[in-house]
């Protein structure tokens, strides 16, 4: 395995790009968020997940008004370079409507 740093991640044309925390015990996917360079170097910094809301414009620390906090346990970055993969201590639900994960609705087949 080749270890990469912040300087291999392909930011997409808006300074972006998708991460995908997931829970590092169960392997549950979390939620997915956005991250530029600002909120990358943070986490990596603080060990505490920081996101950048693309509706606010505003760099935001997961959990700080909700308490619902994510640490970062491992960051990967996939084959591509374009997406991160987060795996995270989770305290709390993850999702704002109080579920567990951003993932509790399933689609119907046709």
């Amino acid at each position: 395995m080749t270890d990469v740093g912040i300087n291999d991640v392909a930011f997409n044309e808006d300074g972006l790009v998708p991460v995908i925390a997931q829970h590092h015990e169960t392997n549950e996917m979390l939620m997915l968020a956005w991250m530029n360079r600002k909120s990358l170097e943070l986490t990596l910094e603080s060990g505490q997940m920081t996101y950048w809301s693309r509706s606010r414009q505003a760099l935001w620390r997961k959990g700080e008004t909700s308490g619902h906090r994510q640490t970062l346990v491992e960051m990967r970055l996939d084959c591509d370079g374009d997406t991160l993969l987060a795996r995270v201590e989770q305290v709390g639900p993850a999702c704002h409507t109080g579920a567990a994960t951003c993932f509790f609705k399933p689609l119907k087949k046709r």
